[in-house]
């Protein structure tokens, strides 16, 4: 993830491999996966961008083709790490990459995706314009992206919990990065913009639990940047800041487990 790559180091990528893994992305990467193996060729030449610690490339290369190949991406390091730990398969490469200044010819690829990374990329047409770029006629390119809190309560739930805790200065990551790019239109504006002329664009809904509310505020207070927005405010120890938020989730959603819906628009350009 572009942005802030910087911050998902240290103990966070494991953090949010092991604790949002299961809770908000293992759906959605087992959808995507469905969705992108329709579209593929017994050889294809796949991209993967902002893979973060690997949890949609797994699922992918277990629909991928077996004369087809996988180059897996991600601006930041500590996250590719993971992945790279974790993943054994001989179609798939990996490679740290900027998505907004991908190190690949023209028409590289036949088709490309990214779970949960457009929204960190910085200039997002230009991100739109390499990724058209490195994509061969006739390809396409599947990404998602966090609808809004209203349409995501958990998340929503932790980041009034911030705010009731820091007044004057909350840790503003979930509300302005992951969950703060939601507008279709604008969505729709830097997609065409950066050269798609076939774009739809649809939600896709999920039950969002987590085994108990300690787990999902574990996994968006310190397997994301969030952690990072704590130290600077001088937190070292982000167990109370934790357990308040557990402890709100716990109260709007159960503890055993934390129950809630979760939902992503997700956008097929070719």
């Amino acid at each position: 993830m572009t942005t802030a790559a910087p911050t998902f180091s240290g103990s966070v990528p494991n953090t949010y491999h092991t604790f949002l893994g299961p809770l908000i992305f293992d759906a959605y990467a087992k959808d995507l996966a469905v969705r992108l193996s329709r579209l593929l060729k017994p050889n294809a030449r796949v991209l993967e961008l902002a893979a973060g610690t690997g949890i949609v490339t797994k699922q992918v290369l277990s629909a991928l083709p077996p004369a087809a190949s996988l180059t897996v991406t991600d601006l930041s390091e500590p996250m590719l790490g993971v992945a790279k730990g974790s993943i054994s398969d001989p179609r798939a490469t990996f490679r740290a990459a900027d998505a907004c200044k991908l190190p690949f010819q023209n028409q590289a690829f036949d088709a490309l995706f990214c779970q949960y990374g457009v929204m960190f990329f910085p200039d997002k047409i230009q991100a739109m314009k390499e990724a058209r770029r490195v994509l061969a006629p006739g390809g396409t390119y599947i990404f998602n992206i966090w609808d809004s809190f209203e349409h995501n309560p958990m998340p929503g739930t932790v980041q009034a919990s911030l705010v009731e805790q820091f007044p004057k200065d909350p840790p503003m990551f979930l509300a302005k990065m992951p969950y703060g790019h939601s507008d279709r239109a604008e969505i729709e504006r830097y997609t065409r913009a950066g050269g798609f002329t076939n774009v739809k664009i649809e939600s896709v809904a999920f039950p969002c639990i987590a085994p108990q509310a300690e787990d999902a505020a574990r996994g968006f207070i310190e397997g994301t940047p969030v952690l990072a927005g704590l130290v600077e405010r001088g937190i070292t120890d982000p167990t109370p800041v934790r357990e308040r938020a557990a402890k709100a989730l716990t109260e709007k959603f159960g503890d055993k487990p934390c129950r809630a819906t979760m939902q992503a628009i997700l956008v097929t350009a070719s």
